[in-house]
């Protein structure tokens, strides 16, 4: 059975005995796991292991079939995902869906809730976006359009920060640009953060802790550095040869 490592700190969020899926199907068995403020929380696995259904399920998009979700104190498990937004959730999803008619610096006003990440924070963040603040987001690259949905996220002022696959498809020097904004916006706040990512190197170089799934359940927990630094383990558990 996988060990729960978290901090000493109070959690943000605590999932206890979470199942979870779509519909009649499940896909989530028994999930356990706390994050600390100000971590990182990567969760890695194989394709199709239920990665991106924890993500929609702390963000209350899928079907709720056992178990607890605590958020900053508060139960959350049975509140619909606006108000789990509200309650300072963010979510950055696999697709980049921006709002294409609008320009970058529409996208960034439109969501801003107050708070320490004002547009200008944001464009010190993302200097690309900056350069770009009058274009419209149809006509941004890829790697553009990943960093405005981040920090759109951002901009609605998350206590939690859900990332799925932020540097999936995106050029080396782009990854590299969005793994130093990642690491400066915990730097500069008490952003919590969980990641999934199927570059794993990056992840576990740049996170705290970590959480292997694998077939809808948590199969190993560690300190993201003792993880990495066991070749043979990670093998094992995901089939990556370092």
């Amino acid at each position: 059975m996988a060990t729960d490592l978290a901090t000493d700190l109070a959690p943000v969020l605590a999932v206890s005995n979470l199942s979870a899926g779509y519909g009649a199907a499940k896909i989530l068995h028994g999930i356990d796991f706390t994050v600390a403020r100000g971590e990182m929380l990567v969760v890695i696995g194989r394709n199709g292991v239920g990665k991106t259904t924890l993500i929609e399920t702390i963000c209350g998009l899928t079907t709720l079939q056992g178990g607890t979700i605590t958020f900053n104190g508060q139960r959350i498990e049975k509140l619909p995902p606006f108000r789990r937004n509200r309650l300072g959730i963010g979510w950055v999803p696999q697709e980049r869906e921006v709002f294409a008619s609008l320009t970058v610096a529409e996208n960034l006003g439109i969501v801003y809730r107050g708070g320490p990440w004002t547009t200008e924070a944001l464009y010190g963040l993302f200097p690309r976006l900056a350069e770009r603040r009058r274009s419209y987001a149809r006509l941004l690259s890829g790697g553009e359009q990943q960093m405005l949905v981040i920090a759109r996220a951002l901009a609605t002022d998350p206590t939690l920060l859900l990332l799925d696959e932020p540097v999936e498809g995106l050029a080396p020097l782009i990854v590299q640009e969005m793994i130093a904004a990642i690491n400066r916006m915990r730097r500069e706040s008490a952003l919590t953060i969980i990641m999934v990512e199927q570059k794993h190197d990056i992840a576990l170089a740049n996170s705290d802790r970590c959480i292997v799934i694998d077939h809808g359940a948590v199969v190993h927990a560690a300190v993201s550095a003792e993880l990495l630094a066991d070749a043979a383990l990670l093998e094992r558990l995901i089939g990556v040869a370092e």
